[in-house]
């Protein structure tokens, strides 16, 4: 029972810091493929440093998992206009919130779950991009 706590404590530090990363780099379509490669990478070190491959494995896709969650909300908040700065420090707070809460059993991978679950209900309700009055504009 004990393997299965620490693969969970894991995979919910590799939301953490997945969420955390994406917050710093997930600006640009290549930010969010950086982030998306040091959050699994990342995620990785700290399931060895936590134990062994089955935890690497759970720090990893947790680390995917947190990275392509943030990134759509970090895009979303820096098209509706936050600032990059401001983004990366909210999205980076609660990456570190994230990874706290791992270790309460169970919610490792919950956060998991919940990530890419987030990211698929905010790109269905963001507004779909549409030329506007640009349109009608005589050059």
């Amino acid at each position: 029972m004990a393997d299965w706590y620490w693969i969970g404590v894991s995979v919910g530090l590799g939301v953490g810091i997945g969420a955390l990363v994406a917050g710093l780099l997930a600006a640009s379509r290549a930010g969010l493929v950086a982030a998306l490669a040091v959050g699994a990478a990342l995620g990785v070190g700290a399931g060895f440093l936590i134990e062994t491959w089955d935890e690497a494995l759970g720090g990893g896709l947790g680390g995917l998992a947190g990275a392509a969650g943030a990134a759509q909300l970090v895009r979303g908040a820096l098209r509706g206009g936050g600032t990059r700065g401001g983004t990366a420090a909210l999205v980076g707070l609660a990456g570190i919130v994230l990874g706290a809460l791992a270790f309460v059993p169970v919610l490792g991978y919950v956060e998991a779950l919940a990530a890419p679950a987030l990211a698929a209900r905010l790109r269905r309700r963001a507004p779909e991009r549409y030329a506007g009055l640009r349109s009608l504009a005589r050059d």
